[in-house]
């Protein structure tokens, strides 16, 4: 059975293809079309298709548009209730209509396509399958989704047995844990449905002063969902229109958090009581609050997390397709990792230096002369293998740097031209992981968790490590990804440390790089000293022939 994902309707357009249970290829439409998050979630928007993405995909398997069996639209506008117009002024009515109408779009978007094999599948549900259905453990779990909304809910508990989900708790709109940190999030002055991981980073700088009263206004339920009473964010501290945070931004930030954390666990706690599942799966939007998910695992109930790499709306077009798929009493097959997107071999990268007449090397091993480079404090651009599907950079698409070095944080920052107050993660062997962090899970190969940064390894590694003495890791497997492995085996034996700074290949407020052009563009706008692509290596000196 062919399956097409689409996310659509919110933001973070996307698109995936599953081929009897099988996941062949997942992309956001920000990579291919250069938009942050490929559109702003808007009413207006909701018509705009991932027709870049859609199309790749398709390619990738050797598919046309008339050899699918379904397409799976990631939202229901049948469950959309009258009166909701007040989430999103008066435009609700046109997001609706836009999302009855996607069949027809996307016969326009994809010619070929039957609109009548489109199947519309519940936003939450979409959301679930991709975390239920696509973890590595098989498909008996606990799932938990949290975001902004879906069409009438925002959270969905529930429990998948042999590949099929039954919901058992669902809480209904205006109340919404998503929303909240997103009016949060605009009021302090940034982007919502976009800054959110601002917020969590910025939260690490205050204290939770608000505790208590976040504790009265957000309140779990018996039935396994939450109340969240109205909010007077002024009377906490003033809205940042401009210029710099305060520590009472800090502080509310933090407060929020934690309230946050607390929702959560107490929701996942009802979970495990009404399921009896060892092993919980998370997805949605709040699935990415790494620092949420640490406590989930380290003080709930559960044996075992995962959460969906791509938890946010793009990752409902895998879960869409995945969802039709377990319909048709087809299994799924386990989600093989995150690395879904484009690759290119060495011949389309050499065009590619040659086109731009640039002067670049061929090592004989590139795993050594990037080890070489961070070892003598540069900065590299890496770019290896497929791009990544979600928002981390995971070693495919990403920006490496010295983690001994307390300056390099500010540098990195400087070279993507985003705030300081931003953490920056460490990426380490797998085998020598617990030597550095404890308390979050390990192995944690998606950078979805925090862990506690052991004392002795502190001043060892002072880029990666938070104020709050913690660090999102990604750890790394050489078996899984052996050119990665290289670098940090090579970089470990030339300075000790089995660890490198990772964040992503990219510069503020624009996507992750994804093609060669895209890295070419980075790399020659932002003072970076090496760049790896493919095979060959390029310097900041002498770019030019």
């Amino acid at each position: 059975m062919r399956v097409l994902g689409i996310n659509a309707i919110f933001h973070d357009p996307a698109a995936a293809l599953v081929v009897d249970g099988r996941v062949v290829a997942a992309a956001e439409e920000e990579r291919f079309s250069r938009r942050k998050h490929g559109k702003r979630p808007l009413a207006f928007s909701a018509w705009e298709l991932p027709e870049q993405s859609a199309r790749w995909c398709l390619a990738k398997a050797g598919l046309t548009p008339s050899d699918l069996d379904a397409v799976a639209y990631s939202y229901d506008p049948g469950l959309v209730e009258p009166g909701q117009q007040g989430l999103d002024g008066d435009w609700e009515e046109l997001r609706t209509t836009y999302a009855r109408r996607a069949p027809r779009f996307l016969a326009t978007a994809l010619p070929g396509l039957d609109p009548g094999i489109v199947r519309f599948v519940p936003h939450h549900m979409a959301h679930a399958a991709s975390a239920g259905l696509a973890a590595p453990f098989g498909a008996d779990s606990a799932v938990l989704v949290a975001d902004g909304r879906g069409e009438c809910a925002s959270h969905l508990g529930g429990s998948y047995r042999d590949g099929q989900l039954e919901v058992l708790a669902s809480q209904r709109l205006p109340h919404s844990l998503g929303l909240m940190y997103e009016s949060l999030t605009e009021h302090l002055g940034f982007l919502r449905s976009s800054d959110e991981y601002k917020v969590m980073a910025l939260a690490s700088y205050g204290t939770p002063v608000h505790a208590d009263l976040f504790r009265e206004l957000v309140r779990t339920t018996d039935e396994g969902g939450f109340r969240i009473e109205p909010i007077d964010w002024n009377a906490l501290a003033k809205r940042r229109e401009s210029g710099e945070l305060g520590p009472e931004h800090a502080d509310l930030a933090a407060s929020v958090q934690l309230r946050v954390e607390e929702v959560l666990l107490e929701l996942a706690g009802w979970l495990h009581e009404a399921t009896g599942h060892r092993r919980l799966t998370m997805a949605g939007g709040v699935a990415l609050n790494c620092v949420a998910n640490t406590r989930i695992h380290a003080e709930g109930p559960f044996e075992e997390v995962w959460v969906q790499p791509a938890a946010g709306d793009a990752g409902t077009a895998l879960g869409a397709a995945l969802h039709v798929t377990a319909t048709e009493d087809a299994p799924a097959a386990p989600m093989p990792g995150a690395d879904l997107g484009r690759e290119f071999s060495a011949q389309e990268i050499r065009q590619c230096l040659d086109t731009a007449n640039l002067v670049y090397t061929e090592p004989a091993d590139i795993a050594v002369t990037v080890a070489e480079a961070l070892a003598d404090d540069q900065v590299v651009a890496w770019f290896q293998g497929r791009a990544e599907y979600g928002p981390r950079a995971l070693g495919r698409r990403s920006l490496l740097a010295h983690p001994g070095r307390a300056e390099n944080l500010a540098r990195l920052n400087d070279v993507k031209g985003r705030e300081q107050f931003r953490p920056v993660a460490p990426m380490v062997l797998a085998d020598r992981a617990a030597e550095l962090f404890e308390r979050g899970p390990i192995p944690s190969p998606h950078m979805l968790f925090v862990h506690d940064v052991r004392p002795e390894w502190r001043a060892r590694i002072p880029a990666v490590v938070h104020v709050d003495g913690t660090a999102r890791i990604q750890t790394v497997d050489p078996e899984q990804d052996p050119l990665m492995g290289r670098v940090l085996r090579e970089f470990a034996a030339r300075t000790g440390l089995p660890v490198v700074v990772n964040t992503s290949l990219n510069t503020a407020g624009r996507p992750m790089v994804d093609d060669p052009r895209d890295a070419l563009e980075c790399f020659g706008s932002a003072p970076i000293d090496l760049l790896a692509i493919g095979p060959f290596a390029l310097r900041r000196k002498g770019l030019a022939r």
